[in-house]
């Protein structure tokens, strides 16, 4: 695992995936099962099992906090995210001490034991913990937040992902709308409430100027990969080429 240290005022790049490359999710209502963690246990109070509070915890789609629960007071600012078959990725911002470690132990022991519990598996679920990297130079945050929501959910298109830089307007039409990915809280088809997008929206800007930037993302990683003086590469900033 590589977790750099990190405090509060830190955007966080986080990843986690699946053991031996395995899924973490399988089916519809483990994904919409996901959101829900990243809604419910994203608390102080809340605890592990709270999903069990929630009626029908597996199947719906509307999210609402208990009245009978403590005021939700969320561990970190959940900013933007992107949940792929078998790993997801997370930006962050730490905004209480260790908030972003709390909910992602509390996530984990989740997630892992209703996998385990619906498929009749045994042990880990993810490949060690996870990686987080923080996300220290605003060239890095105007490369890595497309990165996590444009790149990685064109990746989770029918047509694959080659398609969709070839065909980048349609591609956009449907990803804004694919519901596990923070994507359309950016783009301007949804309000999730998942996600916290008023840190990062100052530097994003609005649905247009997004766009625009997650186009050129897309359509010019070869010249970023080469720009060394702004990012190192891809492979660092994403840690596709890192072992546990």
């Amino acid at each position: 695992m590589r977790k750099e240290p990190f405090s509060a005022g830190n955007f966080v790049h986080i990843i986690r995936r699946g053991g031996r490359g395995l899924p973490i999710v399988k089916d519809e209502t483990d994904r919409w099962r996901f959101l829900k963690v990243h809604y419910y246990l994203n608390d102080t109070v809340s605890k592990i099992n709270g999903l069990r509070d929630i009626e029908d915890p597996f199947s719906t789609k509307i999210f609402f906090w208990p009245e009978s629960w403590p005021k939700r007071n969320p561990l970190f600012s959940l900013c933007a995210f992107t949940l792929l078959n078998n790993h997801l990725h997370i930006i962050g911002l730490e905004t209480k001490g260790d908030g972003i470690s709390k909910f992602m132990q509390k996530s984990g022991i989740s997630m892992a034991k209703h996998f385990n519990d619906k498929y009749q598996e045994k042990g880990a679920l993810f490949q060690g913990a996870y990686h987080a990297k923080i996300i220290d130079k605003d060239e890095y945050l105007m490369w890595v937040v497309p990165y996590v929501m444009v790149k990685n959910t064109f990746e989770m298109h029918p047509k694959g992902y080659e398609w969709t830089v070839q065909n980048f307007e349609e591609a956009w039409e449907w990803a804004v709308v694919y519901p596990f990915s923070s994507l359309g809280d950016y783009g301007g088809t949804r309000n999730s409430p998942i996600v916290d997008i008023k840190p990062l929206r100052e530097t994003l800007g609005g649905p247009k100027e997004f766009k625009r930037l997650c186009k050129d993302m897309i359509l010019g990683r070869e010249g970023i990969r080469e720009r060394d003086k702004i990012v190192s590469g891809i492979a660092s900033l994403s840690f596709e080429n890192e072992n546990e």
